[in-house]
Formats: C-alpha cells, structure tokens, sequence
C-alpha cells in the first residue's frame, strides 16, 4: 500500500507576487514531527505564538504556482481565506492522512466517504 504524501491544492484567491502574477495552483506534503517542533524555537513564534502557523505552512507547501520557493513571507501575504484554505487542508491529511470525509445521507442514513476538494472555490 503506498501512503500519498503529497496533496495538490488551489486556492480560493492566490497569492499575488510583485510583478502582480497570481499564484494559485499548491502542493502540500505530510507534515514531519521536525515540522512541527522546529518552528516553536523560532524567535517570531516565541514572542507571538499566532505565527506559528505561518512557520509551520512555509515548511510544509512546497511548491505555489511558479514561485522560486514559498517561505515565511509569502505564507504571511496571502489573502485570509487562503490561509484558513491551507489551515484546514492541514489538519486534514495530517490527522487523517487524506482529504476524504466520512458522510452520513440524510435521506437513507448510509455512511460513506466522498474526496474533499482541495482547490479553492472559484
């Protein structure tokens, strides 16, 4: 059984660079315990814990568009809605280790999983 690491993405606005490209179309692997322990050593997260979603998401997107790398910076520039996007794709393949959701018809109350889409909403 191969375990899918890498999980592509599309954000709902893009991130926009200087020459004013859009940024939109991501890949984002599985996060490491490095990850996640590293950042909290980072001075930016020791005097604002809030950023360490920031360190965290710059480590783990690793590609954005056709930028030469995403670092802290461009994580911090994007619009709101696509940093939440990236928020919960996050939690999503790292506490479940894939974007599919258990569901629940309401009508025939069967249970199944359907794939979350992990582009952004147009």
């Amino acid at each position: 059984m191969k375990i899918q690491t890498e999980f592509p993405f599309t954000l709902p606005r893009g991130y926009i660079d200087g020459e004013g490209s859009v940024h939109r179309e991501g890949v984002m692997r599985l996060a490491t315990a490095s990850d996640e322990i590293a950042p909290m050593k980072d001075p930016r997260v020791q005097v604002n814990p809030g950023y360490l979603a920031v360190i965290l998401l710059s480590r783990v997107v690793t590609r954005l568009g056709n930028l030469p790398q995403v670092n802290p910076r461009v994580i911090e520039e994007l619009f709101a809605a696509d940093f939440a996007h990236l928020e919960d794709l996050y939690r999503r393949i790292n506490t479940q280790g894939h974007s599919r959701l258990h569901v629940v018809c309401p009508g025939c109350e069967k249970k199944f999983e359907v794939e979350v889409e992990t582009s952004g909403e147009q």
